[in-house]
């Protein structure tokens, strides 16, 4: 029962976690490519190059997160199967 309960809290607050960790990220990411182009604008073309893919990384770790979200959910016993381990522990 352990286990499915440690199963059912990572799933519910991983991609959620992920998702914030990725968008404080891109933000400081963007929020920095637009600082060093208004400073040097002669290196735009380089900057926006190096911004899009630091952008695009940390996006595929929220992919990757997500995929394995939807991996353990199916993983997750049927409410029907829990209120009937619950009802059997709690007969003891």
């Amino acid at each position: 029962m352990l286990y499915f309960m440690a199963l059912a809290l990572a799933v519910g607050l991983g991609v959620p976690i992920a998702a914030v960790g990725a968008a404080i990220s891109q933000g400081k990411a963007a929020a920095s490519a637009l600082e060093g182009m208004a400073r040097q604008p002669e290196i735009l073309g380089k900057l926006q190059i190096a911004m899009i893919l630091s952008l695009v990384f940390m996006e595929s770790l929220v992919i990757f997160s997500l995929l394995v979200f939807l991996m353990l959910s199916g993983k997750l016993p049927s409410s029907e199967a829990v209120l009937e381990a619950i009802k059997s522990s709690a007969g003891k």
